[in-house]
């Protein structure tokens, strides 16, 4: 998907969309697992202990036979649950490089007859899970079509994951009016949380109370706005805010489900904006520095850094901007979900 400044008609509609969140007590901090290290000695402990951990999760669901025979890895949600990236052309392609891709050949080492199963459809709403409309299924909705495989393998499911929700508001903010971003916005994350809720009630009850399902938040793709200038600044960081928010929900709803949550937003360290976000505020000598700062050229926030170094929002054309992981992106969210998993 392609990303491009909203509307300048848009812009003072988003700045209170963002602050409003923030007021309701959105904007939640998270710290960065990758910031935290180990002692070498200690390391080849945890890892066995991460092993054996990740072994009595998957088993958890498992029938006697299955421990030791096929398995089954059923991944679910969006465009990032099939591995899509920009062609050289720029065109969205499905990939084998995917976060379900490099985890299930790590899961194998725990279950080497794991089998991995993707119904996830690019550009699926909470909405279209629920009723279809975006990519066909025999069982006419994404959603029909896991509860489908679920009672057929009951027994035999090791694992679900599943990222869904960030197509959602996408509409809204992207070429939105002032005068209907609100609403629109506003209408939308309830309803997602209603969607999030029916499709997690209908996937515990298809897969029974022990299957292990771990489901996802969402990095932010609008950092790399970053890089356009002083407005490109001002949207990232109120993108932040407004997707801090929308995250939390995410995590909420998957916890009350009894799924774990893998925090691909603070794996791509999203809070982090280190000390520019005040700088960019500012006025006087240390503004006007930053705010002359081209972008290539200038050191990157944290987060903004990571972004571009993960994803293609910064890549020139063809291929960029796009909202999609990389390799190294989806590496990074196959380890966020590994850790999910061994907690």
């Amino acid at each position: 998907m392609r990303m491009r400044l909203p509307s300048a008609a848009a812009r003072p509609a988003i700045a209170l969309l963002a602050a409003a969140l923030t007021v309701a007590g959105c904007w939640h901090g998270a710290s960065d697992p990758a910031s935290s290290r180990q002692p070498e000695g200690s390391r080849q402990v945890a890892l066995g202990r991460h092993a054996g951990a990740a072994v009595a999760a998957l088993r958890s669901g498992l029938s006697r036979k299955a421990v030791t025979g096929r398995s089954y890895y059923l991944s679910l949600g969006d465009s990032l649950s099939q591995g899509v990236q920009p062609a050289p052309t720029g065109v969205d392609v499905a990939t084998s490089r995917g976060y379900p891709d490099q985890l299930v050949a790590r899961l194998r080492g725990e279950l080497p007859h794991l089998r991995l199963v993707k119904l996830g459809c690019s550009g699926e709403t909470t909405a279209t899970m629920i009723h279809g409309g975006v990519c066909p299924y025999p069982a006419g909705s994404q959603l029909d079509q896991a509860i489908s495989f679920l009672r057929s393998h009951r027994g035999r499911t090791a694992i679900v994951t599943i990222d869904i929700g960030a197509n959602d508001p996408n509409s809204c903010v992207l070429g939105g009016g002032a005068s209907t971003i609100l609403p629109c916005v506003f209408s939308r994350i309830p309803g997602m949380a209603r969607n999030l809720s029916a499709i997690m009630a209908k996937l515990r009850s298809a897969a029974g109370p022990r299957v292990l399902i771990v489901g996802m938040t969402y990095y932010v793709p609008e950092l790399g706005l970053w890089r356009a200038g002083r407005t490109g600044r001002q949207l990232a960081i109120l993108t932040g805010a407004v997707a801090a928010g929308a995250n939390q929900m995410l995590a909420t709803r998957y916890h009350r489900y009894g799924a774990r949550v893998a925090n691909v937003f603070s794996s791509f360290r999203s809070s982090d904006f280190g000390a520019q976000a005040k700088k960019a505020g500012q006025g006087g000598a240390a503004g006007q520095a930053l705010r002359a700062q081209s972008g290539s050229a200038s050191p990157l926030p944290p987060n903004v850094a990571a972004i571009c170094s993960l994803t293609w929002m910064c890549a020139n054309a063809p291929r960029g901007p796009n909202e999609h992981a990389n390799d190294d992106g989806y590496r990074v969210i196959a380890r966020a979900f590994w850790r999910a998993i061994t907690s």
